[in-house]
């Protein structure tokens, strides 16, 4: 007869997959969450006890418990008490068959400055520490959004699909793809509801980028050009964006000409945004439309011209914006690791892991990873020995 696995023990091994992270990764990330709270045995004794409590044989004891919610970002209660889920799926009928009764606007005003908070925090803590709060704060709004009605309710709505898309970005910067997919499908959905033209363009933006992320040329060609059918009706900010997500499809699919050209437009109308919408403010960092050419121009493998740029827009970038940071560098590096550039390639690899240590940022560890296949012409000098032993460590 087979034993039945507990439910708690499947979450912990579904959590882990998901995160793409194997179970000596795992005994890492817990290690290191201890951080000198407590002594933990030696790395291949901590595998095997993650292979025992993934199989259900044993529970994990205490200080575990508290060391999976920290790496899992999620809370403790939820994961081994067999608590379901705060995602889109989980709330997707909890909205109340109850009539409509007052739901105050101060509300709309809580929760606006609740998402504030969020993005402003996403750029120091990475995406682990935010996913469970986030997921939890939508799910209230969406049972007063079933609650309230007229301008108060399409606030909410609003406000739901911000957060639903802020979940899904931080599931995508976990490296949880299929995950992120749901919450940017909720985040597509929220946007109808409210009749919001420009959050059903930006909606598709989204999932435009998961596509990118993925590899999807196709895929990012059709969803942002559904998103600017309505040109007409869109912002300056709705059109930008769209824009160059457009033109990171068309560098997958090799087209420089179609890339460069929707770069071109919206640059020609980035210094036009002035509206006061929290959402999509990426596109006011300095040199947004170059980041996003030097990075179209790495996937279209013109690396001396993405070297060029990035020489230009790094030593302009803040200094509270790490992930970012850390994924130009490692971008960057893997464009030197092309031309070749050894010894710049290693030291931009270097300063890259250094943030990735500080972020979790899975997204920064793929970039990394591409840096291995770009170093063929000189992976077996002494250099390129080197950066290998350093990415190895981190991909």
């Amino acid at each position: 007869m087979i034993r039945k696995v507990p439910p708690w023990a499947a979450r912990l091994r579904e959590e882990r997959r998901e995160r793409g992270w194997t179970q000596r990764e795992m005994a890492k990330r817990l290690a290191d969450a201890a951080s000198g709270d407590v002594r933990l045995p030696e790395r291949d004794s901590l595998i095997r006890r993650i292979k025992d409590w993934e199989a259900g044989n044993h529970r994990p004891k205490d200080p575990y418990p508290v060391l999976y919610a920290r790496v899992f970002g999620l809370d403790e209660a939820d994961l081994f008490e067999g608590g379901h889920r705060a995602t889109p799926d989980a709330v997707a009928h909890s909205f109340p068959a109850s009539p409509h009764r007052h739901v105050a606007p101060e509300l709309v005003d809580y929760f606006r400055l609740q998402l504030l908070s969020h993005y402003a925090a996403d750029a120091f803590l990475g995406p682990r520490h935010l996913i469970a709060t986030v997921a939890v704060q939508y799910q209230s709004i969406t049972e007063l959004a079933g609650q309230a009605d007229g301008e108060v309710q399409r606030e909410l709505l609003r406000l739901g699909a911000g957060f639903a898309a802020f979940a899904g970005w931080l599931c995508q910067d976990a490296g949880m793809t299929g995950r992120a997919a749901v919450w940017l499908n909720a985040n597509l959905e929220m946007a109808h509801r409210a009749q919001d033209v420009q959050l059903v363009s930006h909606a598709l933006t989204n999932k435009a980028m998961l596509a990118a992320d993925l590899g999807d040329a196709a895929a990012v060609i059709g969803l942002t050009a559904a998103a600017l059918s309505d040109r007409g009706k869109l912002m300056p900010k709705t059109q930008v964006l769209a824009l160059q997500q457009g033109a990171h499809g068309y560098a997958l699919a090799s087209d420089r000409a179609r890339c460069d050209a929707l770069l071109d437009q919206a640059a020609a109308i980035i210094d036009d945004i002035d509206d006061d919408h929290m959402w999509g403010n990426a596109c006011r960092t300095p040199n947004y439309v170059e980041i996003q050419r030097a990075t179209c121009y790495g996937r279209l493998g013109l690396t001396t011209d993405a070297v060029v740029l990035w020489d230009q827009i790094l030593p302009s970038m803040p200094v509270t914006a790490r992930r970012d940071i850390g994924v130009f560098l490692a971008r960057q590096s893997a464009a030197l690791a092309t031309i070749p550039e050894p010894e710049r390639a290693t030291d931009a690899a270097r300063k890259a892991i250094e943030l990735l240590h500080q972020t979790g940022s899975i997204r920064q560890r793929a970039e990394l990873a591409a840096v291995s296949a770009r170093m063929g012409a000189w992976v077996d000098t002494a250099q390129g020995r080197e950066m290998a032993e350093m990415l190895a460590g981190v991909t």
